[in-house]
Formats: structure tokens, sequence, C-alpha cells
């Protein structure tokens, strides 16, 4: 039998062991942090979105980061098979907006624990607490690694999956950069993919808390609209997240990048599915309805409370004013800041912060059919140590399954 080494139990390392031992192989997990998938377990808000149910081309268009990449890998081991494979393991599905998968329960640790009950099935060993300190090589081939305590772990072949290095927390520490690049790989310089956004407005913090649904968020740059994403969002006391944000947050980051200096925009319709018109309609129904009440108690309807007092602002107007002394010009002025809150994007939060880094072992290193290195035989890579990214939407971990699936399955046969 091929021993194996995977090096790290996150999403990628857990189905590439599986696989390899699905093929024959006798397969050791190494894991650094005392538990397995520790970053899978908090993922989606402790929900896990495992993967999305759309088709392999919409998949691969939500990884902006070389999604084509894991084109040939996302046919060897698919959503339907990530879902098979849960389901064969006691872990029910459901499908909710935008095609996220999640487990039935709204538990993540029920993902883990399958991967753990295919362990036992496999007789898949699992190390945890054991740090990697590097792959040790002969020849140009690996022989096996070198772990904490210099103790030697032999090997036919290793696959590298330590993640990424966001949430250094759960152990994505980017080791696995490190370990790829003292064997000769190149890493592609990391940035934050799925990162929350700074912004320069010192009220921001008045908002600080407050979680928004069905609205647009548009990035505007040079004076044009050049993204936008619909759906929910979260004020923060440094500036913005949620859903809609991290989606946004790539290209706002590649902008702040490629063009330093130039002011990089957000703004939010909070109503989007009125045209001004019908928006205008409405204000003045509630102004008909509150005439007698001031500016400030007759938006209650309309905004959420801590939003009130930062649109009256923003539209320079009186908080104080009675409903029925507010002149066209002035409800155009608050209607503007409804459908067009603007803020100046000074910057992302830090790549630790992220959920998925960007950047990475060079794909053009990596044998897309194989994941195997074209650099040292016997070295396979899975997962988001690649350098590839998506969006949200449960891309990034059906990447992870489908490149750790095929790690594995070649490192076994090859």
């Amino acid at each position: 039998m091929k021993k194996i080494i995977v090096i790290g139990g996150g999403a990628a390392g857990m189905m590439a062991a599986i696989s390899a031992s699905q093929h024959g192989a006798q397969v050791t997990i190494l894991e650094k942090m005392s538990v397995l998938g520790r970053k899978l377990s908090i993922t989606g808000k402790g929900r896990c979105n495992i993967t999305n149910v759309a088709d392999k081309q919409t998949i691969i268009k939500n990884m902006p980061g070389n999604g084509s990449f894991i084109y040939s890998a996302l046919y060897r081991f698919s959503n339907q098979d990530i879902i098979d494979f849960l389901h064969n393991h006691g872990v029910m599905t459901k499908v909710e907006r935008g095609g996220r998968v999640f487990p039935v329960s709204d538990n993540a640790k029920e993902v883990v624990d399958a991967f753990r009950k295919a362990f036992k099935e496999l007789n898949v060993e699992v190390v945890i607490g054991q740090a990697v300190k590097r792959i040790i090589m002969h020849n140009g081939r690996v022989t096996g690694v070198l772990a904490g305590n210099n103790v030697e772990y032999a090997a036919d072949a290793v696959i590298l999956a330590t993640g990424g290095a966001s949430y250094p927390a759960t152990g994505s520490t980017g080791d696995g950069y490190r370990m790829g690049q003292m064997v000769g790989h190149t890493i592609v310089p990391l940035k934050p993919s799925l990162v929350p956004l700074e912004v320069g407005e010192n009220w921001i913090g008045e908002l600080q808390g407050l979680s928004l649904k069905n609205v647009v968020a548009s990035v505007i740059f040079d004076g044009k609209k050049v993204a936008d994403e619909f759906g929910e969002m979260l004020f923060t006391h440094y500036g913005l997240s949620g859903p809609i944000i991290l989606s946004l947050s790539k290209k706002v980051a590649e902008l702040l990048s490629g063009k330093p200096g130039q002011e990089v925009l957000l703004a939010i319709n909070l109503k989007p599915a009125l045209t001004a018109e019908v928006l205008d309609k409405r204000i003045q129904r509630d102004f008909e309805k509150f005439a007698r009440k001031q500016l400030k108690n007759s938006l209650g309807e309309l905004l959420p409370a801590k939003l009130i007092n930062v649109i009256i602002d923003l539209a320079y107007l009186d908080p104080d004013k009675f409903v029925h002394q507010i002149t066209k010009e002035e409800r155009t002025r608050l209607l503007e800041q409804i459908t067009n809150l603007t803020f100046t994007i000074t910057g992302t939060r830090p790549v630790s912060e992220a959920i998925v880094t960007a950047g990475g072992i060079h794909v053009k290193e990596i044998n897309p059919k194989t994941m195997e290195s074209k650099l040292v035989e016997g070295l396979y890579f899975a997962g988001e140590v690649i350098d590839i990214d998506g969006y949200t939407g449960g891309f990034n971990l059906q990447a992870a399954f489908s490149t750790g699936y095929v790690a594995g399955q070649s490192a076994a046969e090859i």
C-alpha cells in the first residue's frame, strides 16, 4: 500500500485523506490544531455553506481567482458528489437563497463529524497537535515530512492542504506557503479575498451592529459603477461587512492596490425594489400620515431607527422640522440619501480577518488534472493553499472538496 501524508485537517485535507484511502492508500493526517475541521466548523456563522447547486460553469464564474484551474477537478468530484457523501454519512442538506447548500440541522459540526465517521470506516490515521516543519525530499522526490520534536514521517506522497492565511486562530497561518516555497514553488502574493471593508466616515460607529436585508451595494470608481450585489450587509465599528460586502471586497481590493490614491466609493440603495418616483410617493404618504410630527419621528416605517438621524444629517435637513413644512427640494435630498448612501473605502481588513485568502501556490506549477506539483514528484496540493478563490455562496468549499478529492485519488494511484 502507498503511504500518504496529508498536511492539514481542514475541508481539503479531510477530503484528500478520504479519497486517497478509498483508492487503496494508507493515509495519515497531520493536524497542528487540537481538533480537525476547526475552520469548517465556524463557516457560514457555524452553519457551514457546504457548496452551491449551480452548474459547473456557474461555479467557475464565481471563482474569479483562477476558477478555470478547477474545471477538471469539478468534473471528477462535483457539488452533487459532496452532497451524496454527506447524505451517506447521515448529514441531510437543504438549498437556500442563491443555491447555497447547508445541513438541515444548521450545524457545521455535523459536517466535520461526517468526515470523522468516514475516517473510522477507512482506517485513516489522524494525528492532532502535530505541526509539520518541512517536506523531506530526495533526488527531487518527496520521501516524507519532518514534524514537531523532529519526528519524521516517511511517505510515498505528501498532500499539502494547510489552508490560507485567514482566521489564524483556526490554524490557517500560512505554513503551507512557507513549506511550498522551501521546495521551490512560487507564492503569488497574498491578499484578503472575502474580507470586510474599512470606511473613512467617522459617523460609521453610530450604525455599528445594524444589519440590512434586500439592499444593493455598488462599487463606484472613477465616477462609474463597476460592480454591485443584492442581499444582506452589516455595519461595524470600522466599516462594512456581511455577504454582499464580502462578495464585492475582492474587486475593491484590486481597485485599491491597482491605482493607489484614486477614490473607491461604495453606495448603498436601501430601497432597490422601488423606483425614484414610487419611493417619492411612499415618502409623501408617510409625510401625510405623520404631518404633525417632526422629521426625526416620521421615518420609522421607512428606515431602521439607527439610520434615521444619519440619513437626515447627510441630507442636510433639520431633524426638528415638522413634516408638513418639508419642501420638495428637501424631500429630494432625503430620497437621494436613501437610494445612494455613500461611503469612502479606505482599505480592507487584514488577511487574518478574511474568510478566504487570495494568492498562494502558483497554479502554473500544479497539474490541474492531478493536483501534483510540476516541480516536485510526489507532492500534491489541495484547497486554499493554491492560488484559487471565489465569492461567497459555497464556491470556496466546493473548490476545497474537489481539489482535495483529486489530490487524494492521484496520490494513491500514480
